[in-house]
């Protein structure tokens, strides 16, 4: 395949990622209102985990792909994406979908700071300045002190570093790893985690309804109801084949190649909100969105131009 043709292939797959996880992220908010968040993750990670292991990892190579000796490094990166997910999702519930969408796009700009104290990475002054803009239009979306702040506004930003974390064990994996075994790997750890949830919570013993974060995750798992069993389906499927399309993406092309077209996610999530939820974002918001995705995609060009090529597989956010 020519190097055209696989930025091309590249950079589809990462559209089309970019679309299922909007999908999952639209159809968990709709579906928050009836069951409990791990009642939610644990039927969609089975789902997932039947897919990439009946489908996906035969097309892959076969069971050999998942022979590891670092499964301990497996289930911390697993770790830190159960943690992104549990927070982004728990935000959702009390959020508009394009504001929480905005606020984790800041994990590029926390990647910045993890690369500096873990991996020992350079980082220049323009790309500390696109830092310095991402976090801005945070806090512009935010609003702390604001009469219109709400504390859940803070877990897609703890999702962002939960993701972080999760994309520097990445490039220690990356190397040995195929990407293949790494999704396997987290739909795993997502099914035990999201099993050993539903033991402590799943009877409603210890549910908070204080706020509507803590009742998703806290509440009684619910009686499936017939018509939403096609929910289920298409997260379960938008999970174990957007996951597999964003590590092709990145695996295939350049990171600041392929980069720039995950925030089409947050138009998709502006539109979804309108047309789902009748959400619509503020002015301020708006402001917030513009100054997060300029500094991500300045980020992203700064690193294409420089020619810095990917090493590692890019981890699955959902």
């Amino acid at each position: 395949m020519s190097e055209r043709n696989t930025n091309l292939v590249g950079i589809t797959s990462a559209l089309g990622a970019s679309v299922l996880f909007t999908i999952n992220d639209t159809t968990i908010k709709f579906l928050s209102g009836d069951y409990a968040l791990h009642q939610i993750v644990l039927i969609r990670s089975l789902i997932a985990f039947a897919v990439i292991t009946l489908l996906l990892l035969p097309l892959s190579g076969g069971f050999g792909q998942l022979r590891t000796r670092r499964f301990g490094v497996h289930a911390l990166r697993g770790g830190f994406v159960v943690f992104a997910n549990m927070c982004f999702f728990m935000g959702l519930a009390a959020m508009p979908i394009a504001d929480a969408t905005a606020i984790f796009f800041v994990s590029p700009l926390v990647i910045t700071g993890f690369s500096v104290i873990f991996l020992r990475e350079q980082v220049g002054p323009r790309r500390w300045a696109a830092v310095a803009v991402g976090l801005l239009g945070v806090l512009i979306i935010v609003r702390p002190g604001a009469d219109s702040f709400q504390a859940a506004a803070l877990l897609p930003l703890m999702a962002a570093v939960g993701y972080a974390s999760l994309h520097i064990l990445t490039r220690r994996l990356g190397a040995t790893e195929s990407p293949i075994s790494m999704a396997f790997y987290i739909q795993l750890i997502f099914v035990l985690v999201s099993a050993g949830f539903g033991i402590v919570f799943g009877q409603g013993a210890f549910a908070d309804v204080s706020s509507a974060s803590t009742d998703f995750v806290t509440r009684a798992w619910g009686v499936l109801q017939p018509e939403d069993y096609r929910l289920f389906i298409v997260i379960g499927l938008a999970s174990a084949f957007g996951g597999w399309l964003i590590s092709r993406a990145y695996a295939l092309c350049e990171a600041g190649l392929a980069a720039p077209f995950e925030y089409v996610a947050l138009p998709l999530a502006i539109f979804w909100g309108w047309l789902v939820f009748e959400e619509w974002p503020d002015a301020w918001a708006w402001v917030g969105i513009a100054l997060i995705v300029t500094s991500g995609l300045y980020m992203a060009w700064r690193e294409a131009g420089q020619g810095l090529r990917l090493t590692t597989r890019r981890p699955k956010r959902r």
